[in-house]
């Protein structure tokens, strides 16, 4: 929050503490047995630890950091993430969110960050989003690739049994350059059935996931997180 005069220094403390006060941070922690992003792993199959910091203010204005441990199969060791937006609410049923998400590798020996804009819908129990690519590193796609052509559309379904245990069904479609750069193909759809059931120590899940690649596998990932207030 910036005040353009000093003499408005009092009231500018005041609406700071009036902010916070208004606001939750929490923590997360955990692990998983593979750690995917949009179907395809990030571990070479082996497990991720993983953990974050969230700001949320009853405003809908949320900032937040998140990493984990990767293996590209080079010098590359973790990613660490950087995230902003705005989320709301109209009536008890309608959701939405736009948000930016960075993505930092920062021992990777090659320029391969990039961050990526996304709006999101929610009905009840269904949810709809697209991402796009809007600033990218030089060696996220080589010449004549376009490093910023990349899309992705998702669509899920989360059934709620109890207040402690949910069924999410998961669809997503990536397309563009960047998927060509790096899976040979300019575009693939992933998707996932998952179980998560909350306990009084974190969230346990349990996901069957898949691609339509042709080089790849159906996964099964066994998942654990836990969030505490700061």
């Amino acid at each position: 929050m910036k005040q353009a005069l000093r003499t408005t220094s009092i009231l500018a403390s005041g609406l700071l503490m009036t902010f916070c006060a208004n606001a939750s941070v929490t923590a997360n922690i955990g692990a998983s047995s593979n750690y995917l992003w949009r179907g395809v792993t990030q571990t070479q199959d082996a497990v991720a630890v993983q953990g974050g910091i969230d700001y949320e203010h009853d405003s809908g204005v949320y900032l937040g950091t998140w990493a984990s441990n990767v293996d590209f199969g080079d010098d590359t060791s973790y990613e660490i993430d950087f995230y902003a937006g705005y989320a709301g609410s109209i009536g008890e049923d309608f959701g939405y969110d736009i948000g930016y998400l960075y993505y930092a590798y920062p021992d990777s020996d090659a320029s391969v960050d990039f961050g990526e804009i996304t709006a999101a819908l929610s009905w009840k129990w269904f949810s709809v989003s697209y991402s796009q690519i809007v600033n990218a590193d030089s060696d996220v796609a080589s010449d004549p690739l376009d490093e910023k052509d990349l899309s992705y559309i998702q669509a899920g379904f989360s059934f709620p049994f109890s207040d402690t245990l949910s069924l999410d069904l998961h669809y997503g479609y990536s397309s563009g350059d960047v998927s060509t750069a790096w899976f040979d193909v300019d575009s693939y759809a992933d998707y996932s059935l998952s179980l998560n059931k909350d306990t009084d120590i974190g969230t346990v899940s349990f996901m069957v996931s898949d691609t339509d690649l042709e080089q790849d596998d159906p996964k099964v990932i066994l998942g654990y997180s836990y969030s505490f207030d700061l």
